[in-house]
């Protein structure tokens, strides 16, 4: 959309000619696409758009190591098959990772192979981070090269391979340079979360969770009544048979979040109720590193800002309670040491500048609902740090319920 919905074209402003305004519209479209086997070598998704009748089909492959230790046979067999001219670039990346040097040397291995701009698109194979990173190497080469993506864990299937955002951390800062640029497709392939470990499963759930918490309750009943199964499961199965909630958790949330990203893809409005979690815990994620990762980091920031909707009577104290018991069994952490005062202060004023003046906080309101708020004072930070220090393990919080009962 242009600016002030203005129409598009080339307009001039005097009669000399000498003052020009340019109104032009570029259409997005992307599509995410569910499927069973990524590389099977029956479909030949993955190598959309094909090349030219009569030539060859080159690729450039950006794949995640570990990734690669685990499927990288399986994935060589398929470009083999379908006789693609590729190379193969493997990165050992992580969130103390994503930065720019992982991002020049991606580029410089994509100068060496050389691709055609336009329908020689990039494969991006890994987790949400690769997804950042080689999204931004695609905006930047050549100024835009397609691009298209394979996540292979939970956060990558339901977060960072949904939306168009890409970016690596700078400074200290979480995604401090970044674009926005859609993936010409995504393909979401469960199978890859068999061999994903726990803490994964549980990191990508923590997205999954903001999701129902802030406007899907049907989703928080699912995760209430299947949590551990769907950890220990690892999100497998038919949507038939036993992975039928399994099925329903992934779609849901991916599905919700296409909701809310669809009509606000560049974020012209700032009031976004997906940034539920996501103002503290860019802060205490780069502050943590290693120790959280990025979907644990925004549990924290989750457990927090559901005790503080309790305090302003936006969320009963049974609903609190239930929220952070859904945390406990999901395996996410409800409390971290660098609740203080001081951090969160200075993240809210961070996340403050991020959101052009206005804290636009996103809290809670029962659970499946949220609504903003503007007026978070440092007292009232200290008072919810306070009471979730004493709410934030599963035995205190057995006593409180118990006691309820």
């Amino acid at each position: 959309m242009t600016r002030d919905n203005a129409p598009t074209g080339l307009f001039t402003r005097s009669a000399q000619v000498d003052v020009w305004q340019v109104n032009a519209v570029k259409p997005v479209s992307y599509e995410i696409r569910m499927c069973e086997d990524a590389f099977d070598p029956a479909d030949e998704a993955l190598l959309e758009p094909a090349s030219v009748t009569g030539g060859d089909r080159r690729r450039f492959v950006v794949i995640d190591a570990h990734v690669e230790r685990l499927h990288g046979e399986r994935i060589r067999a398929y470009l083999d098959h379908h006789r693609v001219d590729y190379r193969m670039h493997v990165v050992e990346v992580d969130e103390t990772l994503k930065e720019l040097a992982t991002l020049e040397d991606i580029v410089r291995a994509l100068d060496a192979f050389s691709i055609d701009r336009r329908r020689e698109p990039l494969i991006a194979i890994g987790g949400g981070v690769l997804m950042d990173i080689v999204g931004l190497v695609a905006s930047l080469y050549r100024r835009g090269t397609p691009v298209v993506r394979v996540p292979t864990t939970l956060i990558g299937l339901v977060d960072a391979g949904v939306g168009v955002k890409t970016g690596v951390n700078f400074n200290g800062h979480k995604n401090r340079l970044g674009t926005y640029f859609p993936a010409s497709l995504t393909l979401l392939d469960r199978s890859f979360l068999a061999t994903v470990d726990r803490r994964h499963i549980s990191n990508g759930l923590a997205e999954v969770l903001k999701m129902a918490l802030i406007k899907d309750a049907r989703l928080f009943d699912l995760l209430e009544s299947h949590g551990p199964a769907l950890i220990e499961n690892r999100l497998q199965g038919s949507r038939w048979g036993t992975g039928r909630a399994a099925c329903e958790v992934v779609q849901r949330a991916i599905h919700g979040m296409l909701e809310e990203l669809q009509p606000n893809l560049w974020e012209t409005q700032l009031e976004r109720v997906v940034d539920y979690g996501h103002t503290f815990s860019p802060t205490i994620e780069m502050h943590a590193l290693p120790a959280l990762l990025h979907g644990e980091a925004v549990c924290v920031d989750m457990a927090l800002t559901t005790v503080m909707a309790a305090r302003r009577g936006m969320a009963s104290a049974a609903d609190r309670d239930r929220i952070l018991a859904v945390m406990d069994a999901l395996e996410l952490p409800t409390w971290n040491d660098l609740l203080e005062p001081g951090l969160l202060a200075r993240a809210l004023a961070d996340t403050v500048r991020h959101r052009d003046g206005r804290q636009r906080l996103p809290l809670p309101v029962g659970i499946g609902d949220a609504a903003f708020v503007n007026d978070v004072t440092p007292a009232e930070l200290a008072a919810a740090i306070d009471d979730l220090r004493t709410l934030g393990t599963a035995g205190r919080r057995g006593a409180v319920l118990e006691e309820a009962a």
